[in-house]
């Protein structure tokens, strides 16, 4: 058995999960030859409450929220979303109703936001007459930061973006034309997503694509060309996330993309990207599945993980690589994100004795909160105040 398998054996949550042995040795051995993934790794839970302090709170309001300017409309239903992640979004279908709501969140608090919104037929989000508008919160609240998700853009719309003041650009880079003919229902190419991030990186945004794994029906199929195109137009930081379809039709179902298959990409995203901040976001499926991602995800070395499963922290210390963690909600980790790690708000260091010691209490409580004293449900510290459930504000 390698060291890393037996150190794994080790993290009590972890120590019965399915892991592909010949995976974890190579990622093994790129470690020790390379130095890859000897970097620290940050985390985003609200679940660490021991390492709060006073300049970080607890999980309220959301830090950045998300606002679209079609409400819950897109006209192009693909077929993982049917434009129901746009739901529960803010909506501001004008200007001036944007202008009110960017107003109302700052006083509630907000960093920044995601702004984002349905798309045309053509992958367009059609931004044109938000732009003064954009302008004028910039100006008038120069440290409220605002993150757009971009959609496909040609070199004018890029400039118009860069000159409104948009902080970070974020667009799902897809390598197969399978993937964006029959799951977005689109006549555009693969070399359209390409130019939008060339477009993109010309400009004085941060740029932070995505690459969502498992978008063909759960099964991996243009990931890699998507990873070459990124090679070739570096952004400043690569969001990875896990196909999460749970509004796709009976007529097209999705199946769980495979666990190994996902780590494997993780190697090869940290090999082909070894300077670039690789994270993963919260949208992932839940279970034993996402304990497996998670692993992977740490012994590939990714930079940042937004709610890890449970033992993904002290298997990263295990590891001997630096840990952080940022005792805050998913919407914190977004902004981190967006902001393509430029060191604000980059969490705790705690050490593995401190990892050991906080989880066992968890666990020790979680089990008294779940099967109780007598009928008697125990709450603890711990448990207060915690967030949502992964998968929610930060998988747009």
């Amino acid at each position: 058995m390698s060291d890393w398998l037996d150190r794994l054996r080790h993290v009590e949550p972890l120590e019965d999960i399915a892991v592909d042995d010949t995976l974890v040795e190579k990622m093994e051995r790129s470690r020790a030859s390379t130095g890859s993934g000897v970097h620290g790794i940050n985390f985003y839970t609200p679940t660490f409450k021991v390492f709060q302090t006073s300049e970080l709170k607890d999980c309220g309001k959301s830090a950045w929220p998300a606002v679209s300017i079609t409400g819950g409309g897109c006209k192009l239903q693909c077929d993982h979303c049917k434009a129901k992640i746009l739901e529960p979004m803010m909506p501001a279908r004008s200007p001036e109703e944007l202008w009110r709501v960017v107003n109302g969140i700052i006083e509630d608090g907000a960093q920044g936001m995601l702004l984002t919104g349905g798309s045309n037929h053509q992958n367009q989000v059609e931004y044109d007459r938000y732009y003064g508008t954009i302008r004028r919160i910039k100006d008038e609240f120069p440290g409220f930061k605002i993150a757009m998700h971009t959609a496909l853009v040609d070199r004018d719309i890029a400039k118009c973006m860069e000159q409104s003041g948009i902080d970070a650009a974020m667009m799902d880079v897809i390598g197969a034309q399978d993937t964006i003919t029959q799951v977005y229902h689109l006549r555009r190419s693969v070399d359209d997503f390409e130019a939008t991030l060339e477009h993109l990186v010309t400009t004085d945004m941060k740029v932070v694509p995505h690459i969502v794994i498992g978008l063909h029906y759960g099964r991996l199929l243009g990931e890699w060309n998507a990873l070459e195109m990124i090679q070739r137009h570096l952004p400043d930081a690569v969001v990875l996330v896990v196909v999460m379809p749970f509004y796709a039709p009976e007529s097209r179902p999705f199946v769980t993309p495979d666990a190994h298959e996902v780590g494997r990409f993780f190697m090869d995203a940290r090999e082909a990207l070894p300077g670039t901040p690789l994270l993963l976001g919260c949208a992932r499926p839940p279970g034993s599945v996402k304990s497996q991602i998670d692993t992977y995800a740490v012994m590939a070395g990714l930079n940042g993980i937004a709610h890890p499963a449970d033992g993904a922290v002290e298997l990263a210390a295990r590891l001997d690589r630096q840990v952080r963690v940022t005792p805050a909600c998913c919407s914190i980790a977004v902004g981190d994100e967006v902001m393509a790690l430029d060191g604000t708000n980059a969490g705790l260091d705690i050490d593995l004795d401190s990892i050991i010691e906080q989880e066992r209490s968890r666990r020790r409580m979680a089990k008294l909160a779940t099967h109780g004293l007598h009928g008697i449900r125990v709450v603890s510290e711990q448990s207060e105040g915690a967030s949502a459930p992964a998968g929610g504000c930060c998988s747009a």
